[in-house]
């Protein structure tokens, strides 16, 4: 199943333009729930408020935001209409600098020291605190069951939101 609309949606003009994604993501074994967010606002870069985020909302309210002021470092699949496959990320460090892209998630963890990437079935990522020096990792494939729009499915109640279990 792929979620209608949740490719990128940006077509290269110079205006405002601000993009999230979201995934409520519930452990089987013991229901606990996270929210996974991504975000890029004004990808074409040179404004104040250029950048992008993820944020992560874990169980007990947890929360963990990093911020990513280099917009040439976020890539993206899809149409402008958006009904591309899903597929994200940003990085913040690298090893060995090369075009941002999906990589293979054994060369992912290889090279990316702050960063994230996410498709319709696999998210990972790496970030830190850089004032407590908190790290916070997670690589799971995910097995979508609602998707906003798709026909005969529950809605999700958020718009353009994803239901979604992991698989670790």
């Amino acid at each position: 199943m792929i979620t209608p609309h949740s490719g990128y949606h940006w077509q290269g003009h110079k205006h405002r333009f601000f993009e999230g994604w979201y995934y409520r993501v519930t452990l089987p074994s013991s229901g606990q729930t996270f929210a996974f967010m991504y975000s890029i606002e004004d990808p074409a870069g040179g404004q104040p408020h250029s950048g992008g985020a993820a944020q992560i909302l874990g169980p007990e309210d947890d929360y963990f935001c990093r911020t990513f002021a280099d917009v040439s470092q976020f890539w993206a699949w899809g149409a402008p209409s958006g009904m591309g496959p899903l597929g994200l990320g940003h990085w913040r460090q690298i090893r060995n600098p090369q075009p941002p892209q999906y990589l293979a998630p054994s060369h992912f963890d290889q090279q990316v020291i702050e960063g994230y990437q996410c498709t319709q079935t696999w998210h990972q990522g790496h970030l830190q605190d850089p004032i407590s020096g908190e790290q916070v990792d997670w690589a799971y494939h995910i097995e979508p069951i609602y998707g906003w729009g798709n026909s005969g499915q529950r809605s999700t109640i958020h718009w353009g939101a994803v239901v979604l279990f992991a698989h670790f």
